[in-house]
């Protein structure tokens, strides 16, 4: 089927073996950022359908840029799984990712899968359903550090999630996502919330204070802030591949044949 109005699929189906589970595949993004239809709908699907659990499918492969979805994920405070697919990939190449580790710190489950060859995905249901019956939500959802350049953001944040707090709850949005959100200048989040104008005047004078602190403009500092974060966990957990086989093969057929000092052959 569609969502009405937009030409964004959406499937629904059952997990096999799990009869009484219900599973939403929603359009993949790398963020929930309202600029395209696939994360305008994945957004409201999450935030007004309110699912049970979230199973966060990223390729291990390329981690850092993935993670930028997660955290944005896990500042809804829906119950979530990460699952690490390709990891046969990351491995075949030298590479390997501390799951154990990146649990700690995320505060959430961790599974390495490949689901083209179907491994680990049993595990990976059972973590989605246990935490979908039981409500556990990720433990982290703060990524600022208050102690370092960061400082700035986490003070404006902090300040912008007291301003709001009634707010969001009547609007039923998480308060640190929104507060994330009206740092980033999302007009659906700021219109949900129903700010009065006083309100909106003291969030922008937050804001700009953020931005001559930081010396970047709000969404550059707020992106920073995340990608810091992404770096370091990544830094603590991620051992990089080498270069695949099919890459190194990529290369040495470009070196024959765009070498200049190769004679051309007629």
């Amino acid at each position: 089927g569609n969502f009405p109005g937009v030409t964004v699929d959406r499937k629904d189906g059952v997990i096999k073996g799990h009869p009484e589970t219900m599973v939403t595949d929603l359009p993949g993004i790398y963020s929930l950022s309202p600029y395209t239809n696939e994360e305008i709908v994945s957004r409201e699907f999450i935030m007004q359908q309110k699912p049970k659990a979230i199973i966060n499918i990223v390729d291990a492969n390329n981690i850092e840029r993935n993670l930028y979805l997660t955290m944005q994920l896990m500042e809804l405070g829906v119950p979530m799984v990460l699952a690490l697919n390709m990891m046969d990939e990351v491995r075949h190449n030298g590479g390997t990712i501390r799951v154990n580790e990146m649990e700690q710190i995320l505060g959430l489950p961790v599974v390495p899968i490949s689901a083209a060859k179907n491994e680990g995905v049993n595990e990976l249901v059972d973590h989605a359903i246990h935490v979908a019956k039981y409500q556990e939500a990720p433990v982290r959802q703060d990524f600022c550090d208050k102690d370092d350049h960061d400082g700035a953001v986490h003070r404006c944040l902090h300040s912008i999630m007291h301003l709001i707090e009634d707010h969001a709850q009547r609007a039923e949005i998480p308060v640190r996502f929104a507060a994330s959100k009206l740092v980033e200048g999302d007009k659906i989040v700021l219109d949900a919330l129903q700010l009065s104008q006083n309100e909106k005047e003291t969030l922008e004078h937050l804001i700009l204070q953020m931005e001559d602190e930081r010396g970047l403009d709000r969404a550059a500092a707020m992106a920073e802030m995340r990608f810091t974060f992404i770096k370091r966990l990544c830094s603590k957990t991620v051992v990089k591949p080498h270069e695949s086989k099919e890459y190194q093969r990529s290369r040495r057929i470009d070196k024959i044949l765009t070498d200049r000092d190769r004679k051309s052959v007629v």
